[in-house]
């Protein structure tokens, strides 16, 4: 399964650090990974590899209710490397690992 999606990137309020930034995943896709059938991890997450433009990493989305869907954390790294700057879309695409 590979998901293609795009997003807005935003910064996580309860840390006010550079250090927490997230794409959250779209309604239609969170549901497809919620029925990839893995074996259970910590809060729920899913190892997957993500590109974002000439970036590719393997890192885990998590489950958020307050989002509604997964969350897919931003590294520094990807975001300096790509670009990409708060609240500006960010296209995605990712696969889920170790299925």
């Amino acid at each position: 399964m590979q998901l293609t999606f795009t997003a807005p990137l935003w910064q996580w309020d309860a840390r006010q650090d550079d250090a927490w930034w997230f794409v959250t995943v779209p309604p239609d896709e969170s549901d497809l990974l919620a029925e990839v059938p893995l074996p259970p991890r910590g809060f729920g997450s899913i190892r997957v590899q993500v590109t974002v433009g000439a970036t590719t990493w393997r890192t885990s989305v998590f489950p958020s209710k307050e989002q509604s869907g997964y969350v897919l954390p931003m590294k520094k790294a990807v975001r300096r490397a790509e670009g990409l700057a708060p609240g500006e879309p960010v296209e995605v695409t990712l696969t889920p690992v170790d299925l």
